[in-house]
């Protein structure tokens, strides 16, 4: 499966089928939580929380792929993500583009 952040596939004639979307709700432990409050007093990143939005990126673009799976879809053009804080230590991710066929190779 293709992924492209563009609107297009060059040298392709494509066919829209529709718009995909994967979200995930993810969130770190106590644990975790606790110690990037301690991080937050001495500055510098914060990896828990920077793997927590790794992992929920991934997790999202992988439903929105399964979606286009089910269409038939042979690429996602126009990928965008997006991503919001539910609650303290947890936080929603987006992946969404635009299912597409493939209808001719113009190489």
């Amino acid at each position: 499966m293709k992924l492209l952040s563009i609107d297009y596939i060059p040298g392709c004639d494509i066919e829209a089928l529709g718009m995909v979307k994967g979200t995930v709700v993810q969130c770190k432990s106590f644990g975790h939580d606790f110690m990037a409050g301690m991080k937050t007093l001495v500055g510098g990143e914060i990896a828990g929380y920077t793997e927590m939005l790794n992992e929920a990126r991934q997790l999202s673009v992988k439903r929105m792929v399964d979606e286009a799976v089910a269409l038939g879809a042979d690429a996602i053009i126009g990928i965008r993500y997006g991503s919001a804080e539910i609650m303290q230590g947890a936080a929603e991710c987006i992946a969404y583009g635009t299912a597409v066929k493939i209808l001719h190779e113009n190489r």
